[in-house]
């Protein structure tokens, strides 16, 4: 099932892969991508020639992955992104969207940090996308609410509606309302909620700088009518 809601909620995301192109094409291979999922990105690098490896801590997104990379220069690797050995370096490592602000804190950052500078080649790059504000809503009865994001699959419909964006000092908290209606019209319905943690492109900098890389510039990935945008700061080895 994490396949499913995986591709409704993320699938359909294409802002930001003319970045990641780009990047790829100006630094070369291998490419490392952290928080691959079931391979948006890392399959739509493989198939403009590049050499990818994948991580994602979920063994299931993982395996959807392999299988889907068929014959494509992928390799996907289950693993936790704050710690991770993969016995090779590469000239850019990336984490897309706000991948970086669901590791639990500075700590959960630093530990990331600390294995992608290990894993850059010399002069390797590193590109992290954050989102420093959302939008704060919440979904009240009788109320406008956003569009949900909707996929059919094998006659079942899966339904998943952003419910609410709050924040706390510590980030920020999106809710979502799942629903799966089974083709004979049975209905279930679970609650989803995700933690970003608060960063900005400074700290994240700052961050970078205490384990040995150097700040390299920052790009923008604009917001579309159904994603936010992201800041995505690059730091080199």
């Amino acid at each position: 099932m994490s396949v499913i809601w995986h591709d409704v909620e993320c699938g359909g995301y294409a802002q930001d892969l003319s970045l990641w192109r780009s990047l790829a094409a100006d630094r070369g291979d291998p490419v490392l991508d952290v928080g691959a999922g079931t391979g948006r990105i890392a399959l739509d690098l493989a198939r403009h020639g590049h050499e990818v490896v994948a991580l994602d801590h979920d063994p299931v997104l993982v395996a959807e992955l392999v299988r889907r990379a068929g014959g494509l220069s992928v390799t996907a690797i289950t693993a936790d992104a704050r710690d991770f050995d993969l016995g090779r370096q590469f000239a850019l490592c990336i984490v897309p969207m706000q991948t970086i602000q669901l590791l639990g804190g500075a700590a959960g950052r630093r530990a990331f940090l600390d294995c992608a500078r290990r894993h850059l080649q010399p002069g390797g790059l590193l590109a992290v996308a954050i989102a420093p504000e959302l939008e704060l809503f919440e979904v009240v009865d009788g109320g406008l609410t956003p569009l949900p994001d909707i996929r059919e699959v094998d006659g079942v419909v899966y339904s998943s509606l952003p419910t609410a964006v709050r924040a706390d000092r510590e980030g920020f908290l999106l809710e979502r309302r799942r629903e799966r209606i089974s083709a004979s019209g049975s209905r279930s319905v679970e609650q989803d909620v995700i933690r970003l943690d608060r960063l900005s492109a400074g700290e994240l900098e700052s961050e970078a700088r205490d384990v040995g890389l150097e700040p390299a510039g920052r790009a923008v990935v604009e917001a579309t009518d159904d994603y936010v945008g992201s800041e995505v700061v690059l730091v080199r080895a």
